[in-house]
Parts: structure tokens; sequence; C-alpha cells
């Protein structure tokens, strides 16, 4: 629900949006291994990753982290919607 609304929000403003965008993974040799999926991508320099949970852990940093240095992508946002105020974290590669 809260990647929707963004998404629409900024595609009414006129930027491009890449919602649920695939991430390859590639192993040493250069192989596709699989996909991440990033919750949003905004104009190809923004990165938005969703949560909803009661505190932001490691494992949500290191997942934006993993997503950044997968792409040639500089920033990105961790946020959560589900603590009882939202948090929003961001990230500079």
């Amino acid at each position: 629900m809260y990647e929707n609304s963004l998404q629409n929000r900024l595609t009414k403003i006129r930027l491009k949006v890449d919602q649920q965008a695939s991430i390859p993974v590639i192993d040493e040799n250069g192989s596709v291994v699989g996909d991440y999926l990033a919750d949003l991508v905004v104009e190809n320099k923004i990165l938005v990753e969703f949560k909803a949970v009661k505190s932001i852990a490691n494992e949500h940093f290191a997942q934006v982290l993993a997503y950044l240095r997968a792409t040639n992508i500089e920033y990105g946002l961790l946020v959560n919607f589900g603590a009882r105020k939202l948090q929003v974290r961001k990230f500079v590669q």
C-alpha cells in the first residue's frame, strides 16, 4: 500500500519510477545467479525499500547496501512504517 501510494505520487509529478525493480545478482564469474527486487527505483538515482517492522534491524541495512552495491545507484532510503514513529534511514554509496 505504501509502495503503491508513493509510486503513484511520484509518477504524477512525472518522475520515472520502477516498482519491484529487478536487480541481477552476479557471481565472481560474471554469471547471473538470481535477482534482488527493490521496492522502488526513482529516476535510476534513488533506491527505496519499505518495511513494516517494529524496529529496523541490521539485516534491513544490509539488504539496502547489497542492492546499492549491485547497481550503480548512489542513494538509498529505508522506510519503516511499522514502528511507533516513522523511521527513515538514508544511504550514500
